[in-house]
């Protein structure tokens, strides 16, 4: 399954206020540097809404306690939101991937977190 032509993770993240297991299903962006390739790109658009999505303020809360499932994986990832010009590179690459992306960034007043998840590195 995609959602605006993007390849989906599943999230899953500890409750900010319930400590809780979460999850949710996010389209993504595979990172593009060549640096980074265990990483993806999420947006905490909540389909432009004026709030956060849930899954944004558990990882804010907790970002030690955060795995993605990628085809069978599952994979322990570290948090980073992304500021300055490299949320504005994220974002331009973001919007000519999918659009719709676009009118989520505009439609509300809220800066749209753009947060890059990058594997953590296997324990030897």
């Amino acid at each position: 399954m995609r959602v605006q032509g993007r390849p989906l993770v599943e999230i899953e993240t500890v409750g900010a206020k319930s400590r809780s297991r979460r999850h949710a299903v996010l389209g993504s962006f595979p990172e593009i540097s060549a640096t980074l390739p265990s990483s993806w790109v999420v947006v905490a658009s909540n389909s432009g809404s004026a709030r956060h999505p849930s899954w944004f303020l558990n990882l804010a809360k907790n970002p030690d306690q955060v795995w993605i499932t990628t085809g069978k994986r599952r994979i322990k990832v570290s948090p980073e939101t992304l500021e300055g010009a490299e949320r504005d590179r994220a974002r331009q690459e973001i919007v000519s991937l999918a659009p719709g992306y676009g009118r989520y960034l505009e439609s509300t007043d809220r800066m749209i977190p753009i947060v890059r998840l990058r594997q953590e590195a296997k324990e030897a």
